[in-house]
């Protein structure tokens, strides 16, 4: 076998350091995640892992990257899963379903993209076009549902300050969508997660019995608010 290129060694050690960096957010966190205790446990000295990633920042970066296009790939995969297209009721299930079930096989990188903010850390805009996924998701079923006329039952007029607070959702729109239907879009994007991070952090703990049949009660509840189903 030929010796590994340079490019192949380091491609090697950066996927090292990001499986072991990940195993450490398990189990000690985001913010005491530690570039040390990391090149200790790859075999690096502690000086050679600043040559992969400058500093904890970089690395927390890289992790959140990865997460987020994990995400995005099950979501877009269960999407896609939906043969009739224009099912939207469906496909907007099975993109609730899809989270739910990344989240819950991967609850220490979930709290790391949607729980509390790592002290110190401000997340660089590389983060965004992996992010933008998993909204994109929401936002494409939303103006498909433009699109064709579904009726949003029993809309609230949106106030002037808030046409000017959605002006960013407008702008990254390739299909112009009324704000009626944004604010009700983006009360069931925010509804999905908030259900799933009650569940996740142990909030509705005895006082929901049974989470799969709830997260369907809900998830079918959005399609019927949205005017889906």
């Amino acid at each position: 076998m030929p010796p590994k290129s340079r490019a192949e060694n380091r491609a090697e050690q950066t996927r090292a350091i990001q499986v072991t960096g990940r195993r450490h957010l398990a189990e000690v966190g985001p913010a005491a995640l530690s570039l040390r205790a990391i090149a200790r446990e790859v075999g690096l000295v502690s000086s050679a892992v600043y040559r992969y990633f400058p500093s904890r920042d970089d690395l927390l970066t890289a992790l959140i990257i990865e997460a987020y296009d994990e995400l995005g790939d099950a979501v877009e995969t269960a999407d896609a899963g939906v043969r009739d297209r224009d099912d939207l009721a469906g496909r907007f299930i099975a993109v609730g379903n899809a989270i739910r079930d990344w989240a819950r096989a991967n609850p220490h990188e979930y709290a790391l993209l949607y729980g509390s903010p790592v002290p110190g850390y401000a997340a660089p805009d590389t983060t965004i076009p992996s992010a933008a996924r998993i909204s994109g998701a929401f936002l494409t079923l939303a103006q498909l549902s433009g699109q064709r006329g579904d009726a949003v039952p029993q809309a609230r007029p949106v106030s002037a300050q808030e046409r000017q607070a959605l002006g960013g959702i407008r702008q990254a729109l390739d299909v112009p969508l009324d704000d009626e239907r944004t604010v009700r879009w983006l009360i069931a994007w925010s509804t999905v997660f908030g259900h799933l991070s009650l569940e996740l952090f142990g909030h509705m703990y005895r006082g929901i019995l049974d989470y799969d049949a709830h997260f369907a009660q809900v998830t079918g509840q959005l399609t019927a608010d949205l005017g889906l189903a």
